[in-house]
């Protein structure tokens, strides 16, 4: 997923940034509200994590202009505010969890999948495609038994996909997806990728729309 994370704490943006890369999420970290706001306005974002308390505002303002506008990407709250009402006031806003800090990074890391597979209409971390048995939360594969390891950028492509079985993306959005891996994403890097992809897991897993992009394919 491509997440924006929205935190002024330097050293907890820096650990939540590097958990969210070993996850295989691209992530854009921004420490102020206007920044975030020039963010969701012209990029994808799967996901928003967002601090209550930035040098420019609060939170559950922001959030509840972002629901006001129709925007439905997902939002977890993270912040010091442990009060009830506090996360009364978070959730009414529009958010979808709420996590107060200090927080286990590998909770964070559930957190998010949960949200994510929510939104994708299937809550069962444990998917199958073909021959594919796919962990969503472990984020594994095996194919006939047998483990099959990707990188993180063929994960976070792989995903996208399983996350949305029937969706034909188009290039421009599976390059959303590999965004903070690399700043220079050269013109044949989805093809790469995909050609990975079907090496690893088998031609037939993603079928080519002529003109159109990617898809999973249905059985």
């Amino acid at each position: 997923m491509r997440i924006l994370l929205i935190e002024d704490d330097h050293v907890l943006g820096e650990a939540v940034r590097d958990q969210l890369l070993a996850d295989s999420h691209s992530t854009d970290w921004v420490q102020r509200l206007d920044h975030a706001g020039e963010a969701l306005k012209v990029g994808a974002f799967e996901l928003v994590l967002l601090d209550l308390m930035l040098p420019d505002g609060q939170g559950v303002p922001f959030l509840r202009a972002l629901r006001a506008r129709g925007d439905v990407t997902p939002v977890i709250i993270l912040t010091a505010l442990d009060q009830v009402s506090d996360r009364i006031a978070g959730l009414n806003a529009g958010a979808d969890d709420y996590m107060v800090k200090p927080f286990d990074l590998s909770e964070l890391s559930a957190r998010i999948g949960s949200v994510a597979r929510r939104y994708a209409g299937n809550p069962n971390p444990l998917v199958e495609v073909g021959a594919l048995q796919i962990d969503l939360a472990a984020r594994t594969i095996r194919s006939d038994g047998r483990p099959v390891l990707l990188t993180a950028r063929e994960w976070a492509l792989f995903e996208a996909f399983v996350q949305a079985p029937g969706r034909v993306f188009s290039k421009s959005q599976l390059e959303e997806h590999l965004y903070s891996f690399d700043a220079n994403i050269e013109s044949n890097t989805i093809e790469v990728h995909v050609s990975r992809l079907r090496k690893k897991l088998g031609r037939a897993v993603i079928e080519t729309e002529r003109g159109l992009g990617y898809r999973l394919a249905s059985a």
